[in-house]
């Protein structure tokens, strides 16, 4: 017997506001686990989208500041 077939003949047993109450949970796990997907496919756009805006970068000559570079302006 499947694992949800193990829980559905549970759940058959409870009366119908603990049934609820387990219909509850699962929504609940089922969104948590589409939010974590989420997260690791926008995880993976960002260092995607920051790799393409800093290629080439490595090449680039980088400048010199110096403390008189250092000005205050109002």
């Amino acid at each position: 017997m499947s694992v949800s077939e193990r829980i559905y003949e549970e759940v058959k047993k409870l009366p119908e506001p603990l049934q609820a109450e387990v219909l509850d949970f699962v929504q609940h796990l089922a969104s948590k686990d589409k939010l974590e997907i989420a997260s690791e496919i926008e995880q993976s756009w960002e260092g995607l989208s920051l790799a393409l805006a800093m290629r080439g970068m490595e090449n680039e000559d980088i400048p010199s500041y110096s403390a008189k570079d250092l000005r205050e302006v109002f």
